[in-house]
């Protein structure tokens, strides 16, 4: 299983915390600290590769249809006056925190907002700390899409920068432990998924163009 670059930082931490603790055991007044201390460690570096791990994908390339950015549970599917619908998905900590693009296209924007941290299972997570990427297709509307952080770890990476080529489904970033992304449709595109489904980045439909280039 491959494991997404920013991952391997927290795994090098944790693996120094079991050495650390490996090393102070071997002090006999503090043997049973270093044991714990190792064990901790174990714990959090086997925990962090399963968390970062980004598994290739056999991606779809329908251009008439979006793509969801993650994996997740969808939590709200609305008009938050906008313009266009907006759709809300939870990533728990046992989902794929690799975000990937809806749709093929050229990035007009990448913005960092700052906000709250609030949990990322609440819809008003949608004010917290966040990076906003829009993405245009050949012949269509832009579609926007957030990376949006939860009350955990706080950090987002956004990979590309405007003016960059994406394919549907290419990845363009992460976000640390718990979280939400978001996308926010434009009028020329509908929303085909409710809330409660299951999604999967790069995989689930969640929307299609219902005007021609």
């Amino acid at each position: 299983m491959q494991i997404a670059k920013p991952g391997l930082t927290y795994i090098g931490y944790a693996a120094a915390v079991v050495v650390a603790g490996f090393v102070i055991g071997r002090i006999s007044a503090l043997n049973a600290f270093g044991v714990l201390l190792s064990f901790l460690g174990l714990v959090f570096m086997l925990f962090c590769a399963y968390f970062f791990r980004d598994p290739e994908r056999i991606l779809p390339a329908d251009p008439n249809k979006l793509y969801s950015p993650g994996d997740g549970v969808v939590l709200s599917v609305a008009d938050e006056g906008s313009g266009g619908t907006v759709l809300r998905v939870f990533l728990s900590i046992f989902d794929v925190h690799v975000q990937r693009s809806p749709c093929e296209g050229t990035v007009e924007l990448v913005q960092r907002h700052e906000g709250s941290f609030l949990p990322a299972m609440k819809d008003d997570a949608k004010s917290n700390f966040r990076v906003e990427m829009r993405v245009k297709p050949d012949g269509r509307e832009a579609v926007t899409v957030e990376q949006i952080t939860g009350i955990i770890a706080r950090r987002i990476e956004c990979w590309v920068k405007a003016g960059d080529k994406l394919s549907s489904g290419q990845r363009y970033g992460i976000i640390h432990f718990g979280s939400q992304a978001a996308v926010r449709f434009p009028a020329t595109a509908k929303c085909l998924v409710k809330p409660g489904d299951k999604v999967f980045g790069g995989i689930t439909e969640i929307g299609e163009w219902t005007g021609k280039r």
